[in-house]
């Protein structure tokens, strides 16, 4: 089992306006590896994929965007949340991903593994999880009743202040607050189909709300929300 990344598969294509979701079959183009971790992880793929098919027993799996409890990093995925919970994202840009349950993708390595065919890759994400950045704030907006971020940047302002970021990182040694490769990555939407693992695997599908409540509920109760909520948000989960 070799864990890869949607990074290595290659952008939706648009059809008449609307965006077609990549599958596996999707190939990925040179200048998609924009940072060395989506170039180590491609680079790793490709060996995966000559191994299996000399006959090496391996299956690729490709988790889209996690998010879930116990994001402990938290996550690039996981940190959007925390920042939105902290009122730390005054606008956002014009991109997209395929959110899936943190629980799903674990369960779906051990369903590859016992179900995949090998030497075959499969993405891990939710079908009905494709949502742009403004439909995922205004998802939390329900869920937590913090307002969402009502104006969108430009794509050339976000990359300027990227910039600006990763020097005052270099200076002060600080973890840039706007990485350069993430907002190279917000240049797409990363939308995909998970529908091979969903019928082959029987990959489960749980709601992309509860992964954000359940992501909401993990990082309020361990500690991470400086800031009160306008008011309560979901349950404790079992």
């Amino acid at each position: 089992m070799y864990t890869s990344t949607v990074g290595c598969i290659g952008l939706p294509r648009c059809e008449r306006g609307k965006i077609i979701p990549a599958d596996e079959t999707t190939p990925v183009e040179p200048t998609q590896l924009s940072n060395h971790y989506k170039r180590s992880k491609w680079e790793a793929e490709q060996i995966a994929i000559e191994l299996a098919a000399q006959g090496h027993p391996i299956i690729i799996v490709n988790p889209t965007a996690p998010i879930g409890p116990r994001d402990v990093k938290p996550t690039p995925t996981g940190q959007i949340i925390v920042d939105f919970l902290n009122r730390k994202i005054p606008a956002y840009v014009d991109t997209g991903l395929n959110w899936v349950h943190v629980r799903d993708v674990a369960l779906g390595h051990i369903l590859a593994a016992e179900k995949g065919r090998l030497g075959e890759r499969y993405i891990l994400g939710n079908l009905n999880g494709n949502l742009t950045l403004a439909e995922a704030f205004q998802l939390l907006e329900r869920i937590t009743g913090i307002p969402a971020p009502r104006h969108q940047i430009p794509y050339f302002v976000a990359f300027g202040f990227a910039l600006l970021s990763e020097i005052h990182a270099k200076l002060t040694g600080k973890p840039p607050k706007a990485p350069l490769a993430g907002v190279r990555m917000a240049k797409y939407k990363m939308f995909f189909n998970p529908h091979k693992a969903v019928s082959e695997l029987g990959l489960p599908q749980t709601p992309v709300e509860q992964a954000f409540k359940d992501a909401v509920s993990w990082f309020i109760e361990n500690g991470y929300v400086r800031t009160p909520l306008p008011k309560p948000t979901t349950e404790p989960q079992p």
